[in-house]
């Protein structure tokens, strides 16, 4: 893993995990405890509420992300920027700040006058916004987001056959897009990637977001360090049955989860508590790496077929070995004798064994070649088997 050096704060898998929190001087802002136009006000709640409770970075809004409002123009951010300067001028303690923009001219602006780094919820869709980060040496947070200023994390609303390729657009589903997204217009030596949770677009859903979520170790592969804001978002709510200011307790569970499954950076407006939660993350989180006399050696961190081909494809190697070398186990219950000898049978011929257990269920083992195989077979018989098949394949996905 690529760590990054943020004005002397070390993001990555060598670091602990970081907390960004957030100020907004937008007016029109949704979450209003976050929100000051007064320097010196926003000031003291940075000291008081954010640095203070354990913030490594202070993320500063010119503008609401929010896809009600219309996008203010580089000019008009650059007209709101003195506000944000005169706040971290005029706090006392320590941390990193970090722009939220979209343009490069208002990063360019920003890091001249005191910011450390830009959180770009666009994506680079300002093609300038790289080469401005570079020339100040600066981390950017660059989020999934198509090729548009005033779109940004609508990266289903893409037109994926022009930007990638027809055949690759049919088959992609909505993290493939994420991912693809969070590549285009490239990766500078100090990005951090952030795969975009939230309402962008009104196609995008709580389904999707879950299941970007649940992927999130895929991300690894594109050997950057991960920011996840989740605080509060919808799709953690509904599992709960819980309105915005009840979401407290299922955001700290994710942070958990996030930080565990390669989050580096929470974003959040609950600062002490989202620390706490991601220290807990990260302290069970194994991540072998071993080095001596200049020899490293990392393992993947993969837990599925789909996470180690991605690590395959970004390092140039036929993502189709995956299936040849990672290994399945899965627990069965509710076969008869009959039935369990049958898929014995079937599993000799597939790379794969199947084991009996003291409880009474059975073990299946293989590569996912072998169980691809296996599924193929299942889905000719009849009855119970034909059933396995289709609820194996369910569980596999």
């Amino acid at each position: 893993m690529h760590n990054v050096d943020a004005a002397g704060l070390g993001i990555g898998d060598e670091h602990p995990p970081r907390i960004m929190g957030v100020l907004n001087v937008s007016e029109e802002s949704p979450y209003d405890p976050s929100v000051y136009d007064d320097p010196g006000e926003a000031a003291r709640y940075v000291d008081e509420e954010l640095i203070g409770e354990g913030a490594d970075i202070v993320d500063i809004g010119l503008e609401s992300a929010n896809k009600r409002f219309d996008v203010l123009s580089a000019e008009e951010e650059l007209e709101r920027l003195h506000v944000a300067l005169e706040t971290i001028q005029s706090v006392a303690g320590d941390a990193v700040f970090s722009i939220e923009t979209r343009y490069a001219e208002v990063a360019d602006a920003a890091l001249s006058r005191g910011f450390d780094m830009v959180n770009d919820i666009a994506g680079f869709a300002d093609p300038e916004m790289p080469a401005v980060c570079e020339d100040h040496d600066a981390a950017v947070v660059k989020m999934a987001s198509p090729p548009d200023l005033e779109r940004p994390g609508a990266v289903e609303e893409t037109d994926w056959s022009a930007r990638k390729s027809a055949d690759w657009a049919a088959e992609a589903d909505y993290v493939d897009q994420i991912y693809e997204a969070l590549k285009q217009n490239g990766l500078t030596d100090k990005t951090i990637v952030d795969p975009a949770f939230g309402g962008w677009s009104e196609a995008q859903t709580i389904a999707d977001d879950r299941e970007t979520f649940r992927r999130l170790r895929e991300f690894r592969a594109l050997d950057r360090p991960m920011l996840v804001s989740i605080n509060r978002k919808n799709f953690l709510g509904e599992i709960a049955g819980r309105e915005t200011e009840e979401r407290l307790p299922v955001s700290l569970a994710a942070t958990s989860m996030a930080v565990e499954r390669g989050a580096h950076v929470i974003r959040t407006h609950d600062v002490a508590e989202t620390r706490d939660a991601a220290l807990i993350g990260d302290a069970f989180t194994d991540r072998s790496r071993a080095t001596e006399d200049g020899l490293s050696v990392a393992r993947l961190d993969v837990r599925s077929s789909r996470d180690l081909e991605a690590h395959l494809r970004e390092r140039g190697v036929d993502s189709a070995v995956a299936g040849d070398w990672y290994s399945l186990a899965v627990e069965i219950d509710g076969l008869d004798a009959d039935d369990r000898d049958r898929l014995a049978s079937i599993a000799t011929d597939r790379d794969a064994s199947v084991h009996s257990v003291p409880t009474g269920r059975i073990l299946l083992l293989g590569t996912t070649v072998g169980i691809s195989g296996i599924l193929s077979r299942l889905r000719e018989k009849e009855g119970d088997l034909r059933a396995l098949g289709d609820t194996l394949e369910r569980t596999l996905e």
